[in-house]
């Protein structure tokens, strides 16, 4: 089977449909940032730089020599999600990624793929403006019978809490489903670690190999309140009535943000990995022992992304954005294997 792979980003969703055994041809973005990591660790996907507004329904046709009506071909549009997932007061800051899935609806009339996959946040389903009915009527009336759920991503080998809206949909006669979660869920401890190669390093630590086990550095307060936060699931409700650390943001307010400096469980799934997971001020993204934040390569292997995976960034935000954005491996992964597994 082959695959483009439209809002590919960094190469999450292709990474994983490749290592299912799918050809992905192509990746579609209009970030130029991504096109580096995305080609070095995807050798033979052709990176096309564009906005997909501007992309003509045939470019593929010309380009890649891709027939109508193909069996074989799946079209993937995990479009990007800001609209959906933050809250309403920001949204006239990214209204422009809101109609982005009708745009790559285009596609999916113009060339009529065997399949079509989507992944996106929770909130694209149940947001009152959101453009999805609009998605799946265009899919019936094209003739594709749709397979969707909210599934929690920890039980499907990816080891965060990350609930995800996933969709397959497909024109063939087959009976169509979504890949079975496991029985139990993916948890920290089986991921990173020193066990599992990540040596002890101090906040602010900078690795200049392709590693990237590099991480945001502390100011000394931040530090001090870090050293005061129990291992292993601690919060920051342990130094919330010390004068000296409480924020005042915080201040009678123990029942909300009651993840934010808090450290992460070896023993559950970490939290949503986000593109500002290198900051302890973000959520709960501290390790679960050491006095710091989780660093770039731990937040890129809570992500399912393999160790060899190199990300070319010009900072810790940029790689934190390319990372947090992504679709986790392991589960395109999956969805490449359940997918072939229907033609079977």
């Amino acid at each position: 089977m082959r695959a483009i792979d439209f809002f590919c980003g960094g190469g999450g969703m292709t990474y994983g449909l490749r290592q299912s055994g799918i050809n992905v041809i192509a990746g579609v973005d209009a970030e130029p940032s991504v096109r580096e990591t995305f080609e070095a660790n995807n050798p033979g996907a052709t990176f096309i730089l564009s906005d997909i507004k501007r992309l003509r329904s045939n470019y593929f046709e010309r380009n890649f020599g891709i027939r109508k009506n193909d069996d074989e071909l799946i079209l993937v549009g995990c479009s990007p999600c800001q609209y959906y997932s933050i809250i309403n007061t920001e949204r006239t800051r990214s209204v422009q990624t809101k109609n982005l899935l009708l745009s790559f609806c285009r596609f999916v009339d113009y060339y009529r793929p065997g399949f079509v996959l989507v992944e996106n946040v929770p909130g694209i389903e149940y947001t009152d403006d959101s453009v999805l009915p609009k998605f799946l009527k265009k899919l019936k009336t094209i003739g594709y019978k749709v397979k969707k759920k909210i599934v929690d991503l920890s039980y499907y080998g990816v080891p965060q809490s990350r609930k995800r809206f996933s969709l397959i949909a497909t024109r063939l006669d087959v009976t169509l489903s979504l890949p079975a979660p496991d029985e139990r869920q993916a948890v920290v401890e089986e991921f990173i670690g020193v066990a599992n190669g990540y040596p002890t390093i101090p906040a602010g630590h900078h690795d200049d190999t392709a590693f990237m086990h590099t991480c945001a550095g502390l100011n000394e307060k931040s530090l001090q309140r870090l050293r005061l936060t129990p291992h292993n699931g601690g919060s920051r409700l342990a130094w919330a009535h010390n004068p000296e650390l409480q924020l005042k943001c915080y201040e009678g307010k123990d029942n909300s943000f009651r993840d934010n400096y808090g450290r992460m469980w070896w023993n559950r799934p970490a939290p949503t990995i986000t593109t500002k997971f290198f900051s302890v001020s973000s959520g709960r993204f501290s390790h679960p022992d050491e006095d710091r934040p989780i660093s770039i390569r731990e937040g890129a292997t809570l992500q399912t992304f393999p160790t060899d995976y190199v990300f070319y960034a010009t900072s810790i935000f940029a790689a934190a954005k390319m990372i947090g954005n992504a679709v986790p491996c392991e589960y395109a992964r999956r969805l490449g294997v359940h997918v072939q597994s229907l033609m079977e």
